[in-house]
C-alpha cells in the first residue's frame, strides 16, 4: 500500500478523519514527530503525498523548537517539487512561509465553530471544489496566513484567509482534520483553565459539537479523499 506521510506535533493531534479517507483510496498515513527526533520509516521521495498537522508552536519560534527548521526544510522542498502538500493550521502557515506568503498575529484569535465562506475561485478546484457555500468549521488558532504570491485564495472569513492552493499545495487554516478523540484532548485543560474567557469559549465549543461534529466531519474526509486522489 502507498503510504502517506504526516508530520505531527506535541500535542497537536492526529490526521483523525483523514486516516478513513486516505485508506478509501487505498493509501495508508504515516506519522512523523520530528520534536521526538529520527527520521520517517522511508525516504522522503517514496511518500506518495505530505501532511504537515497544527501544534502550539509558531514558525518565528526555532529557538524554542528547533525541530521546526527541519519541518520548514521539508516543505520547502516538498513545494518546490510540486508534490502532493497538505498543510493544517501550522502546516498550511509553514506552507505560505516558506512559499513567498506571511505568517502574523490575526486580528482576534479563532477559537471554537466558525462560518468559512467557500469562494467562488474553489469551484473548480480538484480538492476544496465541493459541498456548501458556507461552512461552520472547527477554528483553533490565534496567527493567521497570506497566501504566497500566485496561489489561489479558495476560502475565508472576516478574520483572516482559511484556505489556500499553491501549485500542489493546499492550506488550510481551520482543522478539517478533528475528531471527537483528538478534540476531547484538545477541551480538557481549557475546560479547567484559571481564565474564564477561555473556559467559556471552550464550553461553547464543546456546546455545538453535536449539531456541527457530524457534517464538519463528512466535510473533512471528503476533502481529504480528494487530495489523497491526488496522491495515487
Amino acid at each position: 500500500m502507498a503510504e502517506i506521510l504526516a508530520i505531527a506535533h506535541p500535542d497537536g493531534g492526529t490526521v483523525g478523519v483523514f486516516a478513513d479517507a486516505a485508506a478509501e483510496e487505498s493509501l495508508a498515513i504515516e506519522h512523523w514527530m520530528p520534536a521526538e527526533g529520527g527520521e520517517p520509516e522511508l525516504p522522503l521521495d517514496q511518500y506518495s503525498g505530505l501532511v504537515v498537522l497544527g501544534g502550539d508552536e509558531n514558525i518565528n519560534q526555532l529557538d524554542l523548537y528547533p525541530y521546526l527548521e527541519r519541518e520548514l526544510e521539508v516543505v520547502h522542498d516538498w513545494v518546490a517539487s510540486e508534490r502532493p502538500l497538505f498543510g493544517v493550521c501550522l502546516g498550511g502557515q509553514m506552507i505560505a512561509h516558506v512559499s513567498g506568503g506571511s505568517v502574523f498575529k490575526a486580528s482576534e484569535r479563532e477559537f471554537g465553530w466558525a462560518q468559512i465562506d467557500v469562494l467562488p475561485a474553489a469551484h473548480d478546484d480538484p480538492v476544496a471544489g465541493f459541498g456548501a457555500e458556507r461552512l461552520t468549521g472547527l477554528a483553533w488558532h490565534d496567527y493567521a496566513f497570506e497566501p504566497p504570491p500566485g496561489s489561489t485564495t479558495l476560502a475565508s472569513n472576516s478574520v483572516c484567509v482559511q484556505a489556500f492552493r499553491h501549485g500542489e499545495a493546499w492550506g488550510f487554516q481551520h482543522h478539517p482534520e478533528i475528531e471527537s478523540s483528538v478534540l476531547d484532548g484538545w477541551l480538557a485543560p481549557v475546560l479547567i483553565d484559571p481564565d474564564p474567557e477561555r473556559r467559556e469559549q471552550a464550553e461553547l465549543l464543546e456546546a455545538g459539537r453535536a449539531a456541527h461534529m457530524p457534517a464538519w466531519n463528512d466535510y473533512g474526509r471528503e476533502l481529504f479523499r480528494r487530495f489523497a486522489k491526488r496522491c495515487r
